[in-house]
């Protein structure tokens, strides 16, 4: 009888995977660590898959000290204390390296766009929250567009009862999803302060705050889930 083969032994947890494993005890998602080192999830999963993260312990450290001994919830201060304990890397000449992703321009004249999809958008389309932020700081209008299964929609496309209230505001598309937009500077879309205050009291959530708007205003299930989302800008005339 040939012998058993003995289980291999599951490699140790970095440092960064055991505090964030703490993290997660206490509550924490690993969505939610990401928000607080302002990092991509996937980041957070490679804490545990490609031994990652030693960049973050100082700053893991501090956020679950924060937790454990000083009682603080709150993702924004969390995320407030972790950025004091995060440098950015180094390249082999020593210069700070160039973090990778997509900018956000808004032109002088005030227009402007962002568009996120699946990955993004379970991170909470973070991406977006500068370019909202930077609406709200010029006074600029904005509008926005989502992309959700068909049967999440409360109205029909088309439907008056619904923003778009034409067909040429919706696209449909062959995987039974639709996409719809609602606000225009033709209708003069919304204010970009009161979505950028809609986004603070997320967390810095874009999806979340677009979300909560469209389950207020009767538009979508509050199952629903949207799968893409753009911010589109413009001045006021």
């Amino acid at each position: 009888m040939p012998p058993r083969r003995r289980p291999a032994a599951r490699p140790a947890r970095n440092e960064a995977a055991q505090l964030a494993d703490q993290l997660q005890q206490a509550g924490y998602t690993k969505r939610d660590i990401a928000r607080i080192i302002d990092r991509d999830p996937s980041l957070v999963s490679q804490f545990y898959t490609k031994n990652k993260g030693a960049a973050f312990v100082t700053a893991l450290r501090e956020v679950l000290a924060a937790v454990q001994t000083g009682g603080i919830t709150d993702l924004p201060e969390l995320a407030a204390i972790a950025s004091r304990h995060i440098t950015r890397r180094t390249t082999a000449s020593g210069a700070r390296a160039r973090v990778r992703g997509k900018a956000v321009l808004i032109t002088p004249t005030g227009s402007g766009s962002g568009r996120v999809g699946a990955q993004a958008i379970a991170s909470g389309s973070a991406r977006l929250r500068p370019l909202i932020a930077e609406a709200a700081r010029r006074g600029l209008r904005l509008a926005f567009t989502v992309r959700l299964a068909k049967t999440a929609y409360l109205h029909p496309s088309g439907s008056r009862s619904d923003s778009p209230g034409i067909r040429r505001d919706v696209i449909q598309r062959a995987d039974h999803t639709e996409e719809r937009s609602y606000g225009s500077a033709q209708t003069g879309g919304f204010d970009a302060a009161d979505f950028a205050r809609r986004v603070n009291a997320a967390s810095g959530d874009v999806t979340a705050a677009v979300h909560q708007w469209l389950v207020e205003t009767g538009r979508i299930h509050p199952d629903a889930h949207i799968t893409h989302l753009e911010i589109r800008t413009w001045r006021p005339r």
